[in-house]
């Protein structure tokens, strides 16, 4: 029997949704501890088969929007139960959807014993479930309808801890109508101009995405949601990938272009609050905000008029999006870690903590200059890839992205010395790293020095589903060219 022929993508998608109705049932938070990482596990280990098998060529590739094209394999549970693939990949998903899995797992590692009690395990493995299959599914109005219900595990867990609901429900139930009706639009669905078509899926992202002025949700979530939850939510950067499905191949060039507009203009505000914020969550959101706007900048370069820059701008985005899922993930668990042995953290003083916890130290330092693309990490080439297309289309945006780069660096340099440097912190309670926080921060270490130095994997693989994509986008703009729903059939494996 092919093991590649079993359905991975589909487990890789049931096994959380079943680990979540287990462990809810569960009352003791260190057993649903040990339940949850066993089922974020298995969840991992599926959709690294579903990456493996992709890129081996025993899975096809799929095609978006267009699932009856595709019969898929005997074992594939989508065609039995409803007749026909609900489930797919292609070669942006196919890195995507272990990226994932992998963040899921890292987080549910990491959570301290202080945390374990206010934490839920149950949720993170519904997000999960969701998250995965919104980032395969193959139909256009399924992913919408994934998009709309994952924004519900953060409403429940702020009203769980009595916090403000109404910044983040005003949030999410604007770009959930915006998003449908847009599209819509699209599909003939609503006989409106397609300029405003265009328009409220452009919004849409915005709101998503957290660009000017939408950007205070994603603030209020860090500030008032639990910090892992929040990091599971945003880290993915779903905005950016409703983008490249729905957005970014029917789109004109007006949108793109005030789309980088709005993104540099977000990129490089959310530096600079970043690098005066006084409190520890509200500087993550921000440095999270700015370095998502600049991967919407590079998928705003498929519009440019110089074709070379179109590639590369967009390959260093897609580039970009990876190293700074993994880096500022990572970044977060550095955070979080801090918090369960500190409580909220401040940066308005040194507070020494190098010596009570050099591992963390590391790992805050090596996490954060990897997201501003640090030489020998994984955001480096991404990062220089990005910066090459923009000044290919724009010098001006070529000039901002670096400067925004600039700042996020002195501002991940200032947030260190802040928490780590100056006067030891004395305290009778141990702020080591765990054994479990040690395995956490030595994969993310892997990945991103391991990335850095050996970079060809990931640059090619992102090439290619620049291609793709700029591929599809040429075919709609010709007369004659595909209608309706978008295609990512990727199939340009080096």
């Amino acid at each position: 029997m092919n093991l590649y022929a079993l359905p991975w993508l589909e487990l890789s998608v049931l096994i959380p949704l079943a680990g979540a109705l287990w462990v809810g049932r569960v009352r003791d938070p260190n057993a649903a501890s040990r339940f949850c990482l066993a089922f974020t596990g298995a969840a991992l280990v599926c959709a690294i088969m579903v990456a493996a098998g992709y890129w081996t060529g025993a899975i096809p590739s799929a095609t978006f929007g267009a699932p009856w094209l595709s019969k898929g394999e005997p074992w594939d549970l989508g065609p039995r139960i409803f007749g026909r693939p609900v489930l797919g990949v292609d070669e942006l998903s196919a890195l995507l959807i272990p990226l994932l899995a992998l963040l899921h797992f890292l987080v549910a590692l990491a959570t301290a014993r202080t945390k374990m009690a206010r934490f839920s395990f149950a949720w993170l493995l519904i997000g999960e479930s969701i998250r995965l299959a919104s980032f395969s599914c193959l139909d256009p109005w399924v992913m919408i309808g994934l998009l709309a219900v994952v924004t519900i595990p953060p409403y429940f867990e702020l009203v769980r801890r009595g916090r403000p609901t109404r910044v983040y429900v005003l949030h999410m139930v604007l770009f959930v109508v915006l998003l449908m009706f847009g599209w819509s639009a699209v599909d003939g669905n609503i006989p409106v101009p397609k300029h405003l078509a265009a328009f409220s899926l452009f919004a849409a992202i915005l709101i998503r995405s957290g660009t000017i002025p939408f950007h205070v949700w994603v603030t209020d979530l860090f500030e008032c949601g639990a910090f892992g939850s929040a990091l599971l939510y945003v880290s993915p950067v779903a905005g950016v990938y409703t983008a490249v499905r729905l957005v970014l191949p029917v789109a004109p060039d007006w949108v793109l272009q005030w789309l980088g507009l709005v993104s540099l203009v977000t990129a490089v505000y959310t530096a600079g609050m970043a690098l005066v914020q006084r409190d520890a969550r509200r500087f993550f959101a921000y440095l999270f905000l700015s370095h998502a706007s600049l991967i919407l900048v590079g998928l705003e370069l498929a519009g440019a008029e110089n074709k070379d820059a179109q590639v590369i701008g967009l390959t260093g985005g897609l580039a970009l999006w990876v190293a700074v899922a993994l880096s500022l993930s990572g970044l977060g668990l550095t955070l979080r870690a801090l918090e369960a042995r500190l409580g909220r953290l401040s940066l308005t003083e040194y507070k020494g903590l190098y010596e009570q916890s050099p591992a963390l130290a590391v790992c805050f330092l090596l996490t954060g200059l990897a997201s501003v693309g640090f030489p020998g990490t994984l955001g480096y080439v991404a990062s220089e890839l990005l910066v090459d297309g923009a000044v290919g289309a724009n010098q001006f945006a070529g000039v901002v992205v670096v400067l925004t780069a600039t700042i996020n660096g002195i501002g991940v340099v200032r947030a260190y010395l802040l928490l780590f440097t100056g006067g030891r912190y004395a305290t009778a309670v141990s702020l080591g790293i765990t054994g479990r926080e040690r395995f956490a921060v030595l994969t993310l270490a892997a990945l991103i020095i391991g990335g850095g130095l050996i970079p060809q994997p990931l640059v090619m693989s992102r090439h290619a589903a620049a291609e793709a994509i700029l591929a599809d986008r040429a075919a709609r703009a010709t007369p004659g060219g595909p209608q309706g729903h978008t295609e990512a059939n990727t199939g340009h494996r080096e």
